[in-house]
C-alpha cells in the first residue's frame, strides 16, 4: 500500500469515549454525601425552573412545535400544563432550570452548570416511568433521577477540569450535551455497544460557539443553550439505541477528528497546539467527586464568578447607601477567571448581559442591598442610571493569590474582595469573601438557605399547602428515592 493513503481499518473507540461509557454502565456510587447532595441539586434545579416561568422571555419558547400534539406518555415540564414527548420536554425543562443563571455551577479550566443535565434527565424518566408502567413493569424511581444526575454531573465536571474548551472559543454545554447523552442512553436500556454509539455521535455533532456569552454579541441563547444540548442528547440517544453504528475515531481521526478540528487551537493567538497537546488531560476518574464539590447559588442570581463580589457589597451597603454621591472609586479585587468572563465597560445591551457583567452585579447591591432577576430587566435599568454611574468609577484588579486559590483543587475558592474610597480620602474596610455560601465549605450553613430558597420558589407557582408537600416529600431522603418518577411530576404539573 502506498505510503500516503490512509488505513482504512476500522479502529476501536477512543479509549474517552469507552471511560465514559464504562463509567456509566459500571461505577456503583456508594457515597451518602453524593446521594445527599443530589437530593439537594434536585431541590434546587427545580426551583430556579419554577421561578424562571414568571418572565415571558422564557416561557415563549415552552410548549409543543405544533399546537395540540398528543404524545402517549407525556413527559410534564414542572410548573406548567405542557405534556410533551421527552425530546421537547428536555429542552423546556433544560431552558427553564437555566435561564435565571440561578442553578449551581461548576468551576475549574472550563465553566459550566451540571444541573443542565436534569432538562434531558427528567423528561426521560417521566416518559419512561408511564410506559413502563402501562407495560405492567416496575416505574423509575426519583432514586434513578439522582443516579443519573450524579453520573452527568461527573462526566461533564472531570472533562472540565483540566479541559478549557472556552479556550478554543467552544461553549461549555458540548460537556452537557455529551453528559446528557451518556446518562440518557443508559436510561433508555442500552448495551455498551450502543452506548459507544450515542457519545461518539455527541462528540461528532455541530458544537455551540461560546459567541453568545460574549461581548458584543451576549444575549438571550445563552439562556436556552443547554436546554438545546439536553433535547439533542435524548435524540442522539435515541437514534443509537435503534441500531444507529458509532464514529469511534470521533475524538482521535486525523484532520475530521473533534481533536483536529476543533480543539487544536488556542484562542490566544490562534496557534496550533502540537498534537500530543490536543487530547483531553483527566485529573481524576469518573466517580462522585463533582457533585460532592458542586457550587451552589443561593443568594444571588448571577454568574458565579461574582457571588461573592455580590455578598462583600451587600455588606458594605450599609456604609455608602447614604454616600453613594460622595464615592470615587469602587476597587475590586479578583481572580484571573472572572477577569476574563465577567468584567465589561461600556454599554450594556440586554438582561443576559448585565448578569455577566461583574460591575453590574456589585453596582446594584451597593445601592439596594440585594440583586434579584428582577434587577436585571430593561424597564429597571433604565430607571436607575446610578447603576452606571457606579460601574464607571470601579477599578478591577487582579489578586495572583486569588487567581491561584481559584485553580487549586484542595481549594476551589472564588475569591472577590471591596473597598471602597470617597471623595474626602476615607475608606471602608476592604471586605474580602474566599468562599461563596453554596460552596462545600460552607455546607451546613448553605443547605437551610437551600430549602428556603426552594420554597419560595414553589410559591411563585403553587399554593401553599402543595408546596409545603413538595418540599417535605423532597426533604425526606427515603421517601423521596424510592417515590415513583411520575408521581413525583405529578406534583409539579398543572
Amino acid at each position: 500500500m502506498p505510503s500516503n493513503v490512509d488505513s482504512n481499518e476500522r479502529p476501536d473507540y477512543d479509549p474517552e469515549i469507552q471511560a465514559i461509557a464504562d463509567y456509566v454502565l459500571n461505577y456503583r456510587i456508594d457515597s451518602q454525601e453524593a446521594w445527599d447532595t443530589a437530593r439537594h441539586c434536585l431541590m434546587d434545579t427545580l426551583g430556579c425552573g419554577l421561578l424562571a416561568l414568571r418572565f415571558p422571555e422564557c416561557t415563549k419558547h415552552l410548549g409543543p412545535l405544533v399546537e395540540g400534539t398528543l404524545v402517549p406518555h407525556p413527559a410534564r415540564v414542572p410548573g406548567t400544563s405542557h405534556r410533551l414527548d421527552p425530546v421537547k420536554a428536555a429542552w423546556d425543562i433544560g431552558c427553564i432550570v437555566r435561564w435565571l443563571d440561578y442553578n449551581d455551577t461548576w468551576l475549574a479550566a472550563e465553566w459550566g452548570h451540571p444541573s443542565d443535565n436534569l432538562g434531558a434527565i427528567l423528561a426521560l424518566a417521566d416518559h419512561l416511568s408511564q410506559k413502563k408502567m402501562a407495560q405492567g413493569r416496575a416505574p423509575l424511581t426519583m432514586k434513578d433521577v439522582l443516579d443519573a444526575m450524579i453520573r452527568a454531573h461527573e462526566i461533564q465536571g472531570v472533562l472540565a477540569l483540566e479541559n478549557a474548551f472556552n479556550r478554543v472559543g467552544l461553549d461549555h454545554v458540548v460537556l452537557v450535551k455529551v453528559a446528557s447523552t451518556a446518562v440518557a442512553a443508559k436510561m433508555m436500556g442500552a448495551n455498551r455497544e450502543q452506548l459507544l454509539s450515542a457519545i461518539s455521535h455527541a462528540w461528532v455533532d455541530g458544537q455551540s460557539l461560546r459567541t453568545y456569552r460574549h461581548a458584543p454579541n451576549a444575549g438571550s441563547r445563552k439562556s436556552w443553550a443547554a436546554g438545546d444540548a439536553t433535547s439533542r442528547a435524548v435524540r442522539l440517544a435515541d437514534i443509537a439505541l435503534r441500531g444507529e453504528m458509532g464514529i469511534p475515531g470521533a475524538l482521535t481521526a486525523k484532520q475530521w477528528g473533534f481533536y483536529d478540528v476543533l480543539f487544536s487551537k488556542t484562542n490566544k493567538d490562534q496557534q496550533i497546539k502540537p498534537e500530543a497537546e490536543r487530547r483531553f488531560r483527566f485529573q481524576r476518574e469518573y466517580g462522585s467527586y463533582v457533585m460532592e464539590n458542586i457550587l451552589f447559588k443561593l443568594s444571588f442570581p448571577a454568574e458565579f464568578h461574582a457571588q461573592t463580589a455580590c455578598e462583600a457589597a451587600v455588606t458594605l451597603h450599609p456604609q455608602v447607601k447614604d454616600r453613594l454621591d460622595e464615592i470615587d472609586r469602587i476597587e475590586l479585587t479578583t481572580h484571573d477567571s472572572a477577569i476574563r468572563i465577567i468584567s465589561k465597560e461600556g454599554k450594556l445591551a440586554n438582561p443576559a448581559d448585565r448578569d455577566h457583567c461583574l460591575q453590574y452585579m456589585v453596582a446594584v447591591p451597593l445601592i439596594f442591598g440585594e440583586l434579584t432577576a428582577e434587577h436585571y430587566e430593561d424597564d429597571f435599568h433604565a430607571s436607575h442610571p446610578r447603576i452606571d454611574t457606579l460601574r464607571d468609577k470601579m477599578i478591577v484588579r487582579e489578586d495572583k493569590q486569588y487567581s491561584a486559590d481559584y485553580h487549586d483543587p484542595d481549594k476551589r475558592s472564588i475569591a472577590n474582595a471591596i473597598e471602597i474610597v470617597f471623595k474626602d480620602g476615607s475608606r471602608t474596610d476592604k471586605v474580602a469573601v474566599e468562599y461563596p455560601i453554596g460552596h462545600r465549605r460552607r455546607r451546613e450553613e448553605g443547605i437551610p438557605v437551600l430549602e428556603s430558597k426552594f420554597r419560595r420558589n414553589l410559591l411563585t407557582c403553587f399554593p401553599l399547602a402543595r408546596s409545603e408537600k413538595i418540599l417535605e416529600r423532597c426533604q425526606d431522603r427515603d421517601r423521596l428515592e424510592t417515590m415513583p418518577v411520575n408521581d413525583f411530576m405529578d406534583m409539579l404539573a398543572l
